[in-house]
């Protein structure tokens, strides 16, 4: 039996899958790797953990025959090549929040205006732009030797087929590509003196990119948000919206032309699906702040035991709020210093009531990119759930009332890899399209209403949510 194979690269680890025609997962494999924090704020790894991932994983499948190849990963991450093609440096990862002086700079060199039109967003410290200005400035010697730049999915296609190139999906997200001519824009890459030779060639995310030594076509792929989306049925405007519950959040819509949020709040991507463009926004703890406070007052407990605790109090906590700005945020605020906070703590308030509170913020934040889509133009009329977080029924019975939104599950829940297989199958002529194969392979298997009685209580609750960022954001910093 011929399959797909979908490569993720993650930020902790590796995952690969073997889809069959009809979109059963017939093989699985993860590999984890490490990351570094050599500062404050900083994140990098080394690409040749990718690779020995990537190899591992691919054996670890136990598939013979593979008809094609796709690739997804974590975006913006930069990998600095010499002219051999060897690494300069440890890759600069998306959570790297060093270069707020270099998205001011970005900003003010090209004008925000300008800037949004030809890119579609604002400059943020995730971004790639801005970490080859870093480069520029406190690695020097680094900087001069750079003769190509990768994202971090990309290193492992040079890898495996020898070949550099790119998706525009992942290239939206490098501040260096004119999202709405789907192409590098000359007139950033001028402006920030970074030469367009360092690029690798754009492909539209199911296009064949090159072969492995074996001869397995391996396409274009797609950074994680927009194969994930794809993995869950979205591939054109109307399609229901993805809804992620992963250590980010992220609301993703598709859109049926290019539309950018003229403050730049909610990104403006090219879609894996060619010719379709997408709105997402991102905020940085999602089930990571959940993660967090389990680590923090609960070390090693269930997290069904502590959802369970949560559910016995009623919405809104009473009067108990929690801001999700762990690690900084991106939509709404753009701002790498925000924090989080609780607010309204009283003595009645026990462990499962800061759980509550956890779940609800994080849908909260969830709520402020939908409305800011809703701006672009018309929403569906439900969303289609995945990552960890969506296993919860309970959380996602506070999500769906807060977004006021039905939440649909899919079959089969394994994010990025599982689009990156479709895009492989489609590479492999398993399927013909993007839409064919996620017609052929995308289940809906249950939905989770919003709870009538307690979508007033969040309309009210969700005011008091976006009041405290800017009354908190005064008080707060990183340094």
């Amino acid at each position: 039996m011929s399959v797909a194979v979908g490569l993720d690269v993650g930020t902790t680890g590796l995952k690969a899958l073997a889809v069959s025609q009809d979109g059963e997962v017939v093989g699985r494999a993860e590999v984890e790797y490490g990351l570094s924090t050599p500062k404050p704020g900083w994140a990098e790894q080394d690409p040749e953990d990718w690779w020995r991932a990537t190899e591992t994983a691919l054996a670890g499948l136990g598939v013979d025959e593979v008809a094609g190849i796709g690739l997804s990963g974590q975006m913006h991450g930069l990998v600095a090549l010499d002219a051999d093609e060897q690494v300069l440096r440890p890759a600069i990862l998306w959570n790297d929040q060093r270069t707020g002086a270099e998205c001011e700079e970005i900003e003010e060199r090209i004008g925000l205006d300008r800037l949004i039109a030809a890119t579609g967003n604002r400059a943020l410290t995730g971004f790639t732009a801005p970490k080859l200005l870093w480069l520029e400035k406190h690695e020097p010697d680094v900087h001069e030797r750079i003769a190509h730049i990768l994202l971090p999915k990309d290193y492992v296609r040079l890898r495996l087929c020898g070949e550099q190139a790119i998706d525009v999906a992942d290239a939206s997200g490098t501040l260096l590509f004119d999202v709405a001519r789907r192409e590098w824009s000359t007139a950033v890459c001028e402006e920030l003196g970074v030469p367009e030779e360092w690029l690798p060639r754009a492909l539209e995310s199911p296009d064949v990119s090159g072969e492995t030594a074996a001869g397995t076509p391996v396409a274009a792929g797609a950074g994680d948000q927009a194969a994930g989306a794809l993995g869950v049925g979205v591939v054109e405007a109307g399609a229901p919206l993805s809804v992620v519950l992963g250590t980010s959040g992220v609301v993703f819509c598709a859109l049926p032309a290019f539309a950018a949020d003229p403050e730049a709040r909610v990104h403006a991507f090219c879609h894996a699906v060619p010719e379709t463009w997408h709105a997402m926004g991102v905020m940085l703890s999602a089930a990571g702040a959940l993660r967090w406070l389990r680590d923090t007052i609960a070390p090693g407990a269930d997290y069904g035991e502590l959802v369970q605790e949560a559910a016995a109090w009623d919405p809104g906590v009473e009067g108990l709020t929690f801001l999700p700005y762990l690690a900084g945020e991106r939509t709404p605020h753009a701002d790498p210093d925000a924090r989080g906070a609780f607010s309204g703590l009283s003595l009645r308030h026990d462990r499962g009531a800061l759980v509550r509170a956890v779940l609800e913020g994080v849908a909260f934040g969830l709520r402020d990119s939908l409305d800011l889509i809703a701006e672009l133009g018309p929403l569906p009329d439900r969303g289609r759930v995945s990552g960890g977080g969506g296993r919860s029924e309970e959380w996602l019975r506070i999500v769906a009332s807060v977004l006021e939104l039905p939440l649909e599950r899919t079959a089969v829940d394994e994010g990025a890899a599982f689009g990156a297989a479709l895009l492989g199958g489609v590479a492999g002529g398993v399927w013909g399209s993007p839409a064919e194969a996620v017609e052929a392979t995308v289940r809906p298997t249950a939905t989770v209403e919003p709870v009538g009685e307690w979508v007033e209580t969040y309309r009210e609750r969700r005011e008091v949510f976006r009041a405290l960022y800017p009354a908190l954001s005064g008080l707060s910093s990183s340094a």
